[in-house]
């Protein structure tokens, strides 16, 4: 049954979508392909109108941002399931077979994040899943390391949205990215939503894709995404931990922004990560916490055991 709705956003990707979309085109299940261009200034919008008519093209007037452009996605699209992808993407044959598979072993599976694979070294791994920390670091687990591990399925903290597949039933019941994180950690935040109201994330590794890696912001460290990832790393924490879990952990958190800090002034970008902190400090009134609930503690306390566990398996960059 073809019920999967891929959702692409991009944004001056014209150099990676023909082998993208060509990767796709060795794909089942798929319903629909949505493709949201945020107003990109190279040829891209006419590339996709001349080459892949049949394609769902959204049109942006400008950048919106890659939560934005998801949600458009979603409220355009039709499938039982979502599989989120970059542009800078390559897809194995039976990728999304075997993403669905794993979805449908459990009605309370939230997404699957796929096996990504550096582009330019098959050799290492780009990302396994991501596991997030008390320290309010989210971290890719497997970077760099060989791509002959990570072969066995398990349970994750978060998918990574650059190629991951997400149940739509559980995203209307929990609500769609929030859009104020533009870019940037958002899929952490819906995770750890998820698991909120008791989901669960999986890893499959055998639904392989192969990562360009920052083909739209240019690189790993630039100043657009250290300072949208800090303030994005304040977001999150503060949204999801109720108030006395967030005071529990503040200290951890506090030492994690530290750390953090250390890092960039290293790279000479200090000033820029704490720009991002101060903003996201300052517009905290724009972010709407996730309302506790008795009924969800025991999730609370699952988490909070998680963050631990994570911490402690990755202490250092």
């Amino acid at each position: 049954m073809n019920q999967i709705s891929i959702i692409i956003p991009n944004y001056n990707g014209e150099l990676f979508l023909n082998r993208c979309f060509e990767s796709l085109t060795q794909q089942e299940n798929i319903h629909e392909i949505i493709i949201i261009d945020n107003g990109s200034s190279d040829n891209s919008v006419n590339y996709i109108k001349s080459n892949y008519p049949e394609l769902i093209l959204i049109e942006n007037k400008k950048n919106l941002g890659f939560a934005i452009a998801v949600n458009q996605g979603l409220k355009a699209s039709s499938g039982k399931y979502i599989f989120l992808l970059n542009n800078d993407m390559e897809l194995e044959k039976g990728c999304i077979s075997h993403l669905l598979k794993c979805i449908e072993k459990n009605q309370d599976i939230f997404s699957v994040s796929s096996k990504m694979i550096q582009y330019h070294d098959r050799k290492k791994i780009d990302n396994a899943g991501d596991e997030y920390t008390i320290f309010g670091w989210a971290k890719r687990v497997g970077y760099n390391k060989s791509s002959d591990k990570y072969q066995k399925p398990k349970e994750i903290f978060s998918a990574c949205a650059g190629a991951a597949l997400y149940r739509k039933s559980i995203l209307e019941k929990i609500g769609y990215f929030d859009e104020h994180f533009f870019a940037y950690v958002e899929d952490v935040d819906i995770s750890y939503r998820a698991r909120i109201y008791g989901y669960h994330i999986h890893y499959c590794p055998q639904a392989i894709v192969y990562h360009v890696g920052s083909g739209t912001s240019g690189s790993r460290y630039n100043e657009f995404k250290i300072k949208l990832a800090a303030r994005n790393n304040i977001y999150v924490p503060y949204k999801n931990m109720p108030w006395p879990q967030l005071l529990l952990n503040s200290p951890f958190l506090i030492l994690g922004y530290l750390i953090k800090y250390l890092f960039f002034l290293k790279k000479g970008q200090g000033s820029i990560y704490l720009q991002g902190l101060k903003e996201g400090l300052q517009s905290l009134d724009k972010i709407k916490k996730i309302r506790y609930n008795n009924k969800n503690f025991l999730n609370y306390l699952k988490i909070e055991w998680i963050l631990i566990k994570n911490t402690l398996k990755f202490p250092f960059f």
